[in-house]
């Protein structure tokens, strides 16, 4: 992350509220879907979703594959099921690029998909009607219809997806536009947890603290603004809540720039991990910064691996 020029401030969020409708959110959750999904390309190179896939791919390197992922704060699906097909089409066609066929695989197509990963939807409020029609366009997407804690991740879900299950795969966390809404003790908690049952763990937020930040969540108002009689021409009263009543972009602008001051930069991150009660000795932090939309957005990312589970 660039440098801020603003302490961090744990602000509240109105989509956070619970006096906001349960309808709006849902509104506002769908187009934060669309902030990860959408590939603009003029002025992107993929979606941000599909930047998070080669991220994982790039830095995880021959361990990728080696892992179950864990959205533990899913809230409507958001981008996991998009980072789970893309990286799956990227382990796909890497495979397929370089190696040829082998006997076993035309014998058993089953076998070709030895290297695909496996991705869980999770949160304390589950979104079960969501999750169900994400998880039926791809086999490797499932979720748990009960509330899951992600600062005291159940022993069922851990012993189900954890090193002892079948396929031997450890858990990595993911943490989508989400580890800003927790204070520093919530994360704290969370991060111990982490360090205690889980392999790894990625956190990636689409906004930071710095003037081009600002900009982007700003600017994201205008893109609604402009794209939702594409995206929304059937449902009139998206619209209303859009136009006549522009409560869904300024929720999102709003929150937006609240998320802002409530990132953390990858040192403060690594300050709470360090904080946060476990032993983190034997783990390895790396985080960056990277441009998905032109001029000025950036996705920021930290990755925590055990040394023990690197190539």
């Amino acid at each position: 992350m660039a440098t801020p020029w603003i302490p961090r401030m744990h602000l509240w969020e109105i989509d956070d509220q619970p006096w906001f409708p349960s309808f709006l959110r849902n509104y506002v959750q769908i187009g934060l879907t669309h902030a990860w999904t959408t590939h603009l390309p003029l002025l992107q190179s993929g979606s941000p979703a599909t930047l998070v896939a080669a991220i994982l791919r790039r830095v995880l390197g021959a361990s990728v594959s080696r892992h179950t992922y864990i959205d533990f704060c899913a809230g409507a699906g958001g981008p996991t099921p998009f980072i789970e097909r893309a990286l799956n089409q990227q382990l796909s066609n890497s495979t397929t690029s370089s190696t040829a066929p082998s006997y076993a695989a035309v014998a058993d197509p089953k076998t070709a998909s030895a290297t695909a990963v496996d991705f869980v939807l999770t949160d304390l409020h589950p979104n079960v009607e969501s999750w169900e029609e994400a998880s039926k366009k791809s086999d490797h997407l499932s979720y748990v219809a009960r509330p899951v804690d992600a600062s005291a991740a159940p022993a069922e879900l851990l012993h189900q997806y954890g090193k002892e299950n079948k396929n031997g795969k450890g858990i990595f966390r993911l943490f989508n536009l989400a580890f800003h809404h927790f204070d520093d003790n919530l994360a704290r908690a969370i991060l111990k947890n982490t360090l205690e049952t889980s392999e790894g763990f990625g956190i990636f937020e689409l906004q930071e603290r710095t003037l081009s930040g600002f900009t982007t969540c700003i600017l994201f108002g205008f893109f609604i603004l402009l794209i939702a009689p594409i995206l929304y021409w059937w449902n009139p009263l998206r619209l209303l809540f859009i136009y006549p009543l522009p409560v869904v972009p300024f929720v999102l602008v709003f929150d937006g720039l609240i998320s802002s001051l409530r990132t953390r930069t990858a040192d403060e991150v690594e300050a709470l991990l360090r904080t946060c009660g476990a032993d983190c000795d034997g783990w390895e932090i790396k985080s960056g910064r990277e441009r998905f939309l032109w001029p000025c957005g950036y996705l920021n990312w930290v990755i925590c691996t055990k040394k023990s589970a690197l190539p």
